[in-house]
């Protein structure tokens, strides 16, 4: 049951990354001719071109970069790539036919907000282990060729992707709003993203340690130290459970905490970084 509701709560955290996604593109980069990165923004040049829906154009895109990934890498993107690009072409099909007035009337407003909105949405699928597939796959299958690192690739196209809005809108303010754009994204993906990963390190102390220390192994399913003290007042041998964790899971901890001891001392510390299993691959 527990992993049932897992599975729906990351499926309904992924939708609705989705609709941010989507609703950024459709409410404020579309309406103001803006051309963003991705196969989005191929949809929507595509779209602007020859009036042919994003929706569909994106479903099309990404369903042959899928097939062709799936041959040379092997099914490693997982069900979650390919249920996010099935609902992220419905949701901008979708919206596009509801949102058919621009939101704002200034460019530069539709630049940051739409971009916002885009790059918060990514950032919120790949916080569930999610991908919206798009040049993620082309930059996989490059790499998997030439020694060109995927970041490196995945810029290159986007680079192309908005240079072309020129052969569109012969506008070079197009351009420059796009590029505008790319930065935006890719700054709320890292925010979000960031925020995701915020670790904190929990000192707890309790003379029921041992209640404490088991219910967060069975429940939370983190690691947990158990620290030699003794209290300078009481001279009192003791222990002083230390865990590292995530920040969605410290009310987790709190709730056992005060259950079994609602008297414990805890100690709640913002950490830079933690690196090993369950955290941060150690790079250097």
């Amino acid at each position: 049951m527990r992993n049932l509701f897992k599975w729906v709560r990351t499926y309904i955290i992924i939708t609705l990354g989705l609709f941010l996604h989507a609703l950024g593109w459709t409410a404020f980069l579309i309406p103001a001719e803006i051309t963003g990165g991705g196969i989005t923004g191929v949809a929507t040049l595509i779209y602007y071109a020859s009036g042919f829906p994003i929706g569909l154009s994106y479903f099309v895109i990404n369903s042959f970069f899928l097939l062709i990934s799936f041959r040379l890498l092997g099914i490693g993107f997982g069900i979650k790539t390919i249920v996010a690009v099935a609902l992220l072409s419905f949701i901008l099909g979708l919206l596009q036919q509801i949102i058919t007035e621009p939101v704002v009337h200034d460019t530069f407003l539709s630049t940051v907000i739409g971009g916002m909105l885009a790059g918060a949405g990514v950032g919120v699928v790949f916080t569930q282990g999610g991908s919206t597939g798009g040049t993620d796959n082309i930059a996989m299958i490059i790499n998997k060729y030439k020694n060109i690192t995927p970041g490196r690739i995945i810029l290159y196209l986007d680079l192309i992707i908005i240079s072309s809005s020129y052969f569109i809108f012969g506008s070079i303010e197009k351009i420059v709003y796009g590029y505008v754009t790319m930065a935006v994204v890719a700054y709320a993906i890292d925010m979000v993203l960031s925020g995701s990963k915020q670790t904190y390190q929990l000192f707890v102390f309790s003379p029921k340690y041992e209640e404490i220390a088991n219910n967060i192994a069975e429940n939370v399913k983190r690691g947990i130290t158990l620290i030699d003290a003794e209290g300078w007042y009481t001279k009192q041998k003791t222990k002083i459970v230390m865990v590292m964790i995530r920040k969605h899971e410290t009310n987790d901890i709190l709730k056992i905490v005060k259950k079994i001891d609602p008297d414990a001392f805890v100690s709640q510390n913002n950490v830079m970084g933690v690196y090993g299993k369950g955290f941060d691959v150690l790079k250097h």
